[in-house]
């Protein structure tokens, strides 16, 4: 009887784990640029400027891995966290280059965005105000 519990309480543990990332990963995420800006750049040049690739425009990147960067990198660039810090180890250690400047959240990249005519970033869809203008969105 107690193994009977155990294992429909550990089920039942699973089943909320497997709700809590299934709600997270619904969010839809927004690459966004400032309202007035007229470049429209393709998914891979949004990939090769948020790797250090292009420098078109400043890439605008958040500051600690959340479910909306993990979208983002896995989507646009094809690198989860442990890729993107090793790639961004590698270029830093040979002198090649240095990671985006970061900020703490959607908030502030919508700001920083809004406020740069050169900037792109990203942002939880829910976080697009008429400040910026959308370029694509990823479910």
């Amino acid at each position: 009887m107690k193994q009977s519990i155990r294992i429909l309480l550990a089920a039942a543990s699973l089943g909320v784990a497997a709700l809590a990332q299934t709600g997270m990963a619904q969010a839809e995420v927004a690459v966004i640029v400032n309202a007035g800006a007229s470049a429209a750049p393709s998914q891979a040049d949004v990939a090769n400027i948020f790797l250090g690739k292009n420098k078109s425009l400043k890439g605008v990147d958040q500051k600690d891995w959340n479910p909306t960067k993990e979208k983002f990198y896995t989507a646009v660039t094809n690198k989860n966290e442990a890729q993107l810090k090793s790639y961004w180890s590698g270029l830093v250690f040979t002198g090649k280059g240095q990671p985006l400047p970061s900020v703490a959240g959607d908030a502030d990249v919508v700001a920083k965005v809004a406020a740069e005519a050169d900037a792109i970033g990203y942002v939880d869809k829910a976080a697009v105000t008429d400040q910026v203008k959308v370029l694509f969105t990823l479910p």
